[in-house]
């Protein structure tokens, strides 16, 4: 740190301290990314990581709802919410500098992205930041954030060999995968659903085209005023009735609350390396528009597959009354 200033190495360690603050459980992560879109209302990303973070907490909590807990052993509940949270913990530890790094150079007036590198943030990432603060295409960057975060995560998650055998090759995870509960949801608050589900989740392409296919319905023109509102107007709980006490027809809490349910998660550190170093970058993830292959409005989807889980509850249940 020898060529910095004394107010550089000072807002770096600075910046440290506020990502280590807000990095403490899907409920402080989701409430960062929207306190900060609010005030950098041109990082799209920034809100879209908060609807999806939102989601992060009802897939943790659903874990601990009536359903899973009968239908999954508790060992596998907690490999999962473990890989829920890992993921969510490596994407926020490296990109929130880099969305405070932006804050601060729009505040002075001048690009600080040379500070990027003390945050271990990839080579691919710096240039993105760099050529926004030129051209301003919000578009592109936030494809950019989306290809970056994904790949951030890929060999510490998707390739790391304990999730793979516990979680990724588990029956649940892949009846899951099959049966597209794992959806990503943007509520309103007059009851609708909309979004997109998700298969192939371990696919590092498909989750990019996912991510894009989210950016462009959470900024559809008629449909972002209400998705602002919802996230303005909703604090995030970790529990399904955050949206579900908006329906039309009025339903009971279900699902827990994530701070009444899950402890503060320790995490280890892990060794980075620079994944733009050793990845080539598809065009395909750059330049390739996301395409809808199926409707976007999801309200009576959501209704078939809530009726789909009780279902496959009972069935459930039927066999293991067989069995006594």
């Amino acid at each position: 740190m020898n060529h910095l200033t004394i107010h550089e190495i000072e807002t770096i360690s600075q910046i440290k301290g506020e990502r280590d603050k807000k990095n403490l459980d899907n409920i402080s992560r989701t409430d960062a990314y929207f306190s900060y879109f609010k005030r950098n209302p041109d990082i799209i990303w920034s809100f879209l990581a908060s609807m999806v973070s939102r989601n992060g907490g009802w897939n943790m909590c659903d874990l601990e709802g009536p359903a899973f807990r009968e239908i999954i052993e508790p060992r596998t509940r907690k490999d999962l919410f473990i890989t829920f949270e890992r993921a969510n913990w490596l994407i926020f530890h490296d990109v929130y500098p880099q969305l405070l790094v932006y804050q601060y150079s729009t505040r002075i007036k001048r690009p600080m992205f040379h500070l990027l590198p003390f945050f271990k943030c990839s080579e691919f990432i710096q240039k993105e930041w760099e050529r926004y603060w030129r051209e301003g295409n919000r578009e592109r960057l936030t494809t950019a954030l989306i290809i970056n975060e994904q790949n951030v995560i890929h060999a510490p998650v998707f390739q790391h060999p304990i999730y793979k055998k516990r979680v990724f090759h588990s029956w649940i995870f892949n009846v899951q995968d099959w049966l597209h509960f794992s959806c990503v949801l943007f509520p309103t608050c007059g009851g609708e659903l909309y979004g997109t589900s998700v298969n192939g989740f371990k696919s590092l392409s498909k989750r990019i085209n996912l991510g894009k296919r989210l950016a462009r319905i959470l900024t559809h023109p008629r449909l972002f005023p209400f998705f602002f509102e919802f996230a303005d107007k909703t604090p995030h709980t970790g529990s399904r009735y955050d949206y579900e006490q908006y329906f039309k027809t009025k339903t009971n809490r279900k699902t827990p609350i994530l701070r009444a349910t899950y402890p503060i998660f320790d995490h280890n550190h892990y060794e980075y390396q620079d994944w733009s170093k050793n990845r080539l970058i598809s065009p395909a993830w750059l330049y390739f528009s996301a395409k809808h292959r199926h409707p976007i409005h999801l309200t009576d989807w959501y209704f078939e597959k809530s009726n789909q889980l009780d279902l496959i509850l009972a069935l459930h249940r039927a066999a293991h009354v067989k069995k006594i």
